[in-house]
């Protein structure tokens, strides 16, 4: 990784007001272009910078600049940093403890049976596992497939429940919708909405008649039972 100098417009400023070297040098070594430091020198563009000596911070020495000084040729050259910083880890699939890898399967199982929206990528950030694996399980070809048992990814510390519901919403709003739930949307004419409730007010009175003479045939019978009781 190269090395980069620490804010270069602030070190212009310095290399400006403490030094004679050229616009040319210090556009060089400050990666910007001759014309932002003539604008830094005439005090056009350096309003509220505050100065940034480059030899205090360990980026240039005071031999190099004496160098470039006396030769308007020379190009100034960082210093080598005295501690060198690890470059910084690419982004690949979450680490799992070798103790919870064997629960892998399990938690893949269970994100792909109550979440299916979720994408086998965002699985694969929440467990740390490989596609094919996702893959194998999701067609039941695993070669443990039927030992394993749906299990929480949370519960097994796989994950946590922020970054699952994190994943979740951001499955939910990437989701086409379906024609299924296109179809639950739709909102029904007024001519359906009048047949439906005419429909079910005629089913309506159709029960109330029906309990109506019901009753009366009821009412009927009791009426021939008293009478038949008066003549006996």
């Amino acid at each position: 990784m190269a090395q980069q100098l620490l804010m270069p417009k602030a070190t212009a400023v310095w290399l400006v007001d403490n030094t004679a070297l050229s616009f040319d040098q210090i556009a060089q070594f400050c990666k910007l272009h001759p014309l932002e430091v003539k604008a830094i020198a005439d005090g056009e563009s350096s309003q509220g910078i505050k100065g940034l000596d480059p030899v205090a911070t360990g980026q240039l020495s005071r031999e190099e600049i004496s160098t470039a000084e006396s030769n308007p040729e020379h190009k100034l050259k960082l210093s080598d940093p005295k501690v060198r910083v690890p470059e910084a880890k690419r982004k690949g699939p979450r680490y799992t403890p070798v103790s919870k890898r064997q629960d892998r399967p399990n938690a893949i199982l269970w994100l792909v049976r109550n979440h299916p929206e979720l994408k086998d990528a965002q699985i694969s950030r929440l467990v740390g596992t490989t596609k094919s694996t996702i893959e194998q399980i999701r067609n039941r070809t695993h070669w443990n497939a039927a030992n394993l048992t749906p299990m929480d990814p949370v519960t097994l510390g796989l994950c946590t429940q922020i970054d699952l519901d994190l994943e979740v919403e951001r499955a939910a709003k990437n989701r086409v919708p379906t024609a299924e739930d296109q179809q639950d949307s739709m909102l029904l004419s007024a001519r359906e909405t009048e047949t439906a409730e005419s429909a079910e007010e005629s089913g309506e009175k159709e029960i109330d008649a029906d309990a109506v003479f019901a009753k009366l045939s009821s009412m009927k019978r009791t009426e021939t039972d008293d009478e038949d009781d008066g003549n006996s």
